[in-house]
């Protein structure tokens, strides 16, 4: 069974940012589960006995290689999407989280080919779906200053 596919899939999501405007996003793999090709802030799936705070900062570290601080949680909702025509269903607890820029590197070369700091202005092309519905109905708490 897959997840997101065969049962609903239940994320944490992850905004980094440096507290100055500049948000931190990822060139997904070939390797990726979806979504190849496309720039993503970053997530994983919530782990059995991890609350939602703990497993989005255990993720961080997983693909930047840093540590980083929860500054506030965007409300949790459901993203139902279609990838390769198929329909997807996922429940996403999102986080803005701040993080050294200096301390940041690709801590998983298999999944992620590039990482960049962009302004919420110059986003690069094409985002993760995902991504983009939350910017797209959260965009208010994205240009607030942490």
């Amino acid at each position: 069974m897959k997840i997101g596919e065969d049962y609903i899939g239940i994320t944490t999501s992850f905004y980094c940012n440096d507290g100055k405007g500049n948000y931190l996003l990822h060139k997904r793999s070939k390797n990726c589960r979806d979504e190849q090709g496309k720039w993503d802030p970053g997530g994983g799936k919530l782990e059995f006995g991890l609350t939602p705070e703990k497993n989005v900062l255990k993720e961080v570290k997983e693909e930047y290689g840093c540590i980083g601080v929860i500054q506030k949680i965007i409300p949790p909702h459901t993203i139902i999407r279609k990838h390769n025509g198929k329909k997807t269903h996922w429940i996403v607890f999102p986080f803005f989280i701040k993080v050294k820029k200096n301390e940041v590197k690709i801590n998983e070369p298999n999944k992620i080919d590039e990482i960049g700091w962009f302004k919420l202005s110059k986003l690069p092309k094409p985002l993760h779906t995902g991504f983009k519905w939350t910017f797209n109905n959260y965009k208010k708490l994205f240009n607030n200053k942490f």
